[in-house]
């Protein structure tokens, strides 16, 4: 990334327990990928030491010295941007532009801030010019390939990512979301390929773990499935999704009380998370 880049039925017993446990994947799967933040998503982790009064003052003595160069801007944008103050980010991205409409790296910094800011279509055309000046960026793609696959638009997402690895990207979102592409399609082999790229290319992020490890359970390899979650709880555990995707394995194994208990906390962390609202309204009591 460039170094200013900021993104059925059956009764009754065992079969019931079959039912619960069928819900309880269908139910991961379908939120597959749809965790918080971190290195493989286009959601901006913030940092608000990049926006501290000693940062800024230090990016805008810069900027002073030489107030011609975009560079300066476009890297003080990166730092509010970082810090959660998406005004001044965009306004440093659009004096960098105006200094030099060539800039694509400014053009997808100010995406990934649109994307962040909830406006998806400027994102894209910012993402599109960017390609327009650089037909090679693999940041634009993974960024564009991202705002196609919420918006449901798969096979054009999907050809973004294909894109972004064809460049030989080091960039492990383009591994990750491709890997979410193909869970989508049920292809979980090749899913959990890409996945195991991704951890290779950003092994500090959870995410790509979440992911690994629904495939796994969708192949019924619940033992590297529940490695892959707890792992991802070790890296950042205040992730919902990662409590409830091991509380599922939990409640395969039948232990409903530590399922809850999971679900639980999955739930304290994010109280509109479905899959653990589904999950404790069928282990509850359990505990």
């Amino acid at each position: 990334m460039n170094k200013t880049s900021i993104l059925t039925t059956v009764l009754p017993a065992t079969r019931k327990k079959r039912l619960a446990s069928a819900m309880a994947l269908t139910a991961v799967l379908a939120l597959a990928g749809c965790a918080t933040t971190n290195e493989t998503t286009d959601v901006i982790r913030l940092d608000r030491a990049q926006g501290s009064d000693e940062n800024i003052a230090s990016l805008t003595s810069v900027i002073q010295a030489n107030p011609r160069n975009p560079e300066g801007y476009n890297v003080r944008g990166s730092a509010y941007g970082r810090a959660g103050d998406f005004k001044r980010a965009i306004d440093d991205f659009n004096t960098a532009l105006q200094l030099n409409p060539q800039f694509y790296q400014a053009y997808a910094n100010r995406a990934l801030v649109y994307r962040n800011m909830g406006k998806p279509v400027e994102a894209a055309a910012d993402y599109n010019t960017a390609l327009k000046l650089n037909a090679n960026y693999d940041v634009a793609y993974i960024g564009r390939g991202n705002i196609y696959r919420q918006a449901g638009r798969i096979d054009e997402a999907f050809g973004d990512f294909n894109r972004a690895i064809q460049l030989n990207t080091t960039d492990g979102r383009a591994y990750h979301n491709r890997g979410l592409i193909y869970q989508l399609r049920g292809d979980h082999p090749k899913a959990i390929e890409d996945f195991s790229k991704a951890i290779s290319l950003s092994g500090r992020a959870p995410e790509p773990y979440n992911g690994r490890g629904v495939s796994y359970l969708a192949l019924n390899d619940d033992e590297n499935a529940f490695a892959d979650f707890n792992h991802a709880i070790e890296l950042n555990n205040g992730i919902a999704e990662s409590w409830a995707n091991q509380a599922i394995v939990y409640e395969r194994r039948g232990e409903k009380a530590r399922a809850a208990k999971s679900f639980s906390h999955a739930l304290s962390l994010d109280p509109k998370y479905e899959p653990a609202k589904q999950g404790l309204a069928r282990t509850r009591g359990s505990s």
